[in-house]
């Protein structure tokens, strides 16, 4: 889904990442090769290699934090995901800016330090880089693709339901088989337009908790864009597999000028319907 952290639809994040991969894990080599070759001006460099990969690790870290928060879909695989990603990614800055204070020792011991921190630390960097592929390739974050007539990305947050009633989206926004996020008071509901009307749905497959505006819908079955499972948008019911439980619909009044999105006064009474309407297909990763 789309990025939070943007530039015209772009994902930041992504196209930061690969200065302070090239910098630490150059840093790490530059300093082995300075032991194995005794070249101190091969020491040197991987100290300003240091510096540059930490400064613009911490710049990288920013949108990716924001994406974090904001884009990853709540209670999902991808969130667990996405929080080793993180943690991997803060405890190689870690390491790299600790070998920093043993670079001006003169000593094997100093140099034997600088290389371990640096070792795990790229390791860490390698692991890290394969969880942030994971989350683009698999679970499509910050991939903004669309099928046809499916309409720009759209997503909106709205604070307050006062009368439990809050307002979607604006007459004619969105055309039939298109979705649009809305996040009220911190849960993530999908406002769609069907053949037959408006629906509203939580955004959150019951399978691995993929993103449901994310994903397709067509003839009043919306479908998970992680593993496919399917499911009926004006009842919740599961109609194809791998998931097992049907998901939170949500009452909705199309007054002419706008569309109304009818929310429980705590939304967290808004079960989801269980029935499975098929075998459920293989279980996916």
């Amino acid at each position: 889904m789309r990025s939070f952290a943007n530039f015209r639809g772009h994902p930041i994040h992504p196209g930061l990442i690969v200065f302070p991969f090239a910098f630490l894990s150059g840093a790490f080599v530059a300093h082995a090769s300075a032991l194995v070759l005794s070249r101190p001006p091969l020491w040197t460099m991987g100290g300003y290699l240091t510096v540059a990969g930490i400064v613009t690790g911490v710049v990288a870290a920013i949108p990716g934090f924001l994406d974090y928060l904001f884009t990853v879909p709540p209670h999902s695989s991808a969130k667990r995901r996405a929080t080793k990603h993180m943690l991997a990614m803060l405890t190689v800055i870690v390491l790299f800016a600790a070998s920093l204070a043993f670079r001006s020792g003169v000593n094997q011991i100093a140099g034997t330090i600088v290389l371990l921190l640096q070792g795990v630390g790229t390791g860490l960097l390698f692991l890290g880089a394969w969880m942030g592929g994971t989350l683009i390739v698999r679970n499509q974050i910050g991939v903004d693709h669309r099928y046809a007539n499916a309409g720009q990305w759209s997503e909106t947050r709205i604070s307050g339901a006062g009368n439990g009633t809050v307002v979607g989206a604006r007459a004619g926004e969105l055309k039939p088989n298109q979705m649009k996020l809305l996040h009220v008071n911190g849960r993530r509901i999908v406002l769609a337009r069907t053949e037959d009307g408006y629906v509203a749905f939580d955004d959150h497959c019951t399978h691995r908790g993929g993103s449901l505006a994310d994903g397709s819908i067509a003839c009043g079955v919306v479908q998970c864009p992680w593993h496919g499972s399917q499911f009926d948008a004006h009842t919740g019911a599961v109609k194809a597999g791998p998931a097992t439980h049907g998901i939170a619909t949500f009452a909705v009044e199309d007054t002419g000028r706008e569309v109304l999105v009818r929310v429980a006064a705590d939304l967290d009474r808004a079960l989801p319907n269980a029935p499975v309407e098929s075998v459920p297909g293989p279980v996916a990763r």
